[in-house]
This record gives C-alpha cells, sequence and structure tokens, in this order.
C-alpha cells in the first residue's frame, strides 16, 4: 500500500534536518559538532535509551503500530492466541516416529520412554495446530462481506499456533498481523505474517494494548503461561467493563476444564456465576466462525 501524501509545509522535514545537522555529510568538524550533546534529540539513540525516556518509548510503541495498521486498513482483527510449542501434523507425526524407532533401538532408556510419550502428545496438540489454521483460512476468506466488516488474524507473531493462524490467512490470500515480542531466548517472526503488518515490541503492556485495540473477538487454543496471560487480561478488562463484550472462544474443552477449576472460583465466591458466561469452550471450527459471525451481527 502505497504512503499517505503528506500536506505541504513551509518547515523543512525531521529527515531534512536530521541531513542537515549530521556533521559527516556538510563536511565540517570540530569537537562541539561532535559532542553528544549536540545531536539532534530524536537523532541520539543514547538519549533515546536513558530510564528518563521511558514514556517516550512508551508512546512510540503505542503509535508506530496504530499509524501503519491504520494505512493499511487494519480497523477490525480476531487475536488467536496458543502455545508456541505446538507444530504442525505432519511435523509431530514424522518426531513421533523418530521417537519410536529411537525406543525400539534401545527399549530400556526412559529417557527415550518419556520423549516418545512427549512426541504422543504432540499429536494431540498438533490437532490445534491444524483447527487454529482453518479457523483463520475461514475468518479471512468470510468476512470482508456487505454485512461483515474485513476482519484480520492478529497473532503473537512467533511459532506453534502462533504460525498456523497468520499461515492460515496467507493460504487464502488475506494479510494478517504478528506482534512479536523481544525475549532473552530471541523469538523470530513466523514466515507467513504480512510484512508490512510485523511489528516488534519491548513493552509488553504496549503489545497487549494493540491486541486489543481493535479486537471483535479472541480466540485461544492450548497453551502456557503466555496463552493465560493474555487470557485472563481479556477475561478481567470484560468483566470489569474496561471493555465492551466480545466473544472469547477457548478451544479444547477438557483441556481448558483440567487446567483450570472454573467452578472452584465460583464456589470460594472468587467470581460470580454470571462471569462464566464471558467465554465459551468451543471444538469445532465452523462453530467458531459461526459465534464471531453472529456477534458482528447483533454489534
Amino acid at each position: 500500500m502505497s504512503k499517505r501524501k503528506q500536506p505541504g509545509h513551509l518547515f523543512h522535514s525531521a529527515a531534512d534536518e536530521r541531513r542537515f545537522a549530521n556533521p559527516e555529510n556538510n563536511g565540517l568538524e570540530n569537537e562541539q559538532l561532535n559532542s553528544p550533546a549536540y545531536r539532534l534529540a530524536f537523532d541520539d539513540m543514547d538519549f533515546l535509551l536513558r530510564d528518563e525516556m521511558r514514556p517516550v518509548r512508551f508512546l512510540l510503541e503505542l503509535s508506530k503500530p496504530e499509524i501503519l495498521l491504520t494505512e493499511h486498513g487494519v480497523n477490525h482483527s480476531v487475536v488467536m492466541f496458543g502455545s508456541a510449542r505446538t507444530c504442525d501434523m505432519e511435523q509431530a507425526i514424522s518426531n513421533r516416529d523418530a521417537a519410536r524407532q529411537a525406543l525400539e533401538n534401545d527399549s530400556d532408556n526412559s529417557s527415550l520412554g518419556e520423549a516418545y510419550a512427549k512426541a504422543e502428545a504432540a499429536i494431540r496438540h498438533a490437532e490445534y495446530y491444524e483447527q487454529a489454521r482453518e479457523l483463520a483460512s475461514l475468518v479471512s476468506a468470510r468476512s470482508g462481506c456487505d454485512d461483515c466488516p474485513k476482519l484480520h488474524v492478529i497473532t503473537g507473531g512467533g511459532p506453534g499456533v502462533m504460525e498456523a493462524a497468520n499461515r492460515g490467512a496467507s493460504e487464502v490470500g488475506s494479510e494478517s498481523v504478528g506482534l512479536n515480542i523481544v525475549l532473552p531466548h530471541e523469538q523470530q517472526p513466523n514466515p507467513y505474517i504480512t510484512p508490512e503488518l510485523c511489528f516488534q515490541f519491548h513493552y509488553f503492556a504496549m503489545r497487549k494494548m494493540h491486541f486489543m485495540l481493535r479486537a471483535r473477538a479472541l480466540v485461544a487454543f492450548p497453551g502456557g503461561f503466555g496463552t493465560m496471560d493474555e487470557l485472563f487480561e481479556t477475561l478481567t478488562l470484560i468483566q470489569t467493563g474496561k471493555i465492551k463484550h466480545l466473544p472469547v472462544l477457548l478451544f479444547g474443552k477438557d483441556y481448558w476444564q483440567k487446567l483450570i477449576n472454573f467452578d472452584l472460583l465460583v464456589e470460594e465466591g472468587m467470581i460470580n456465576r454470571e462471569d462464566l458466561s464471558i467465554f465459551q469452550f468451543v471444538d469445532d471450527v465452523e462453530r467458531a466462525w459461526d459465534i464471531i459471525r453472529e456477534s458482528l451481527e447483533v454489534d
């Protein structure tokens, strides 16, 4: 998409001023020009990285994705979460077969037995990868009609279920968004994100803000701490009325009910019975799309 034309200004642009102010571009050099204090504030990376400039960095992480997403017409989204460790079915079967062969060659090795058990579990989890991929395709292909706004899939940008969702959108020729986060162990964006809509964040808070700013539904597949973090953030926002009600769909009823005793929260008076209606369990891709579509019609 072409950049928006900027209105004419009498003043030079910041890019022009940066070029004029750079000593190496004007052939001059002296102690004053080379002093860090003389750098333009917006062109001084050492200054921008100071602790005192954290509010400015927050603003930058809010503004950059907001401007670019708006320019690309991303106005409504379906947010999809899930484990980064989930692989597709083809890879899961290959891993299981390799683990089985290793176990057969050395059946007395207990660690190989554990590896085979995990590989078997990964087959079950691969079903969620395929469901996320299919749902993302449905959302991308079926939205955008006369009575349904265009919905863009947004993920955390990494591997696993996130990859599956971006992949599903890509397979039907639709753009999708990836909101990556800088981690101590490097996280690479998956190859199915639309490059112009692939972002990287330092602050989890700003990343979470962008997940929700355009959200019309949230879909959570089985995952770990990160998935639960994003899920409960959304449930809390809805419960407290900080955001409007939107569909929160949990794929894999057996998984979620084993993981979290929601009824215990009610029995102990930690939440109200009606709070359980904030989310729904689903196990069928078509049903998930129907719920999302019906919520848009009501809204």
